[in-house]
């Protein structure tokens, strides 16, 4: 079981990362790509007044997609991430103190010990 939340937990790692990386280059990717027009809009320039518009996505394109999507992923699966260890080890601990043959009171106790504080007196009170 504990191998199992290691591995779980490493590929959340991972997926975050990736985002994390993707946040932190989409805005330099805007921005190369608004070189790359602007030099290609120049050299198509012939000295007329007619000239194409400039169609490029540019560093807003970067920033919006690294703010509205990339980020926001990155903070999702980090909070993902603690919830998750906290329930798997949860569940581990619960399993090994049974193993163990613990008194139930016991048990809940030291499962209760999970349950942030404010919800502790109610669990409490219900059991």
């Amino acid at each position: 079981m504990k191998r199992e939340r290691d591995l779980y937990l490493e590929r959340l790692s991972e997926d975050k990362r990736v985002f994390k990386a993707l946040g932190d280059s989409t805005p330099a990717f805007g921005m190369i790509g608004t070189l790359v027009g602007l030099v290609q809009m120049l050299a198509n320039m012939d000295g007329s007044l007619h000239h194409p518009p400039f169609h490029g996505g540019g560093p807003a394109d970067g920033a919006l997609i690294s703010n509205a999507v990339c980020l926001p992923l990155v903070d999702k699966l980090d909070s993902k991430f603690d919830v998750e260890e906290l329930n798997q080890t949860l569940v581990i601990d619960g399993v090994m103190q049974i193993r163990e043959s613990k008194s139930p009171a016991i048990i809940r106790e030291m499962l209760i010990a999970y349950l942030p504080e404010k919800s502790r007196g109610d669990f409490q009170k219900a059991a």
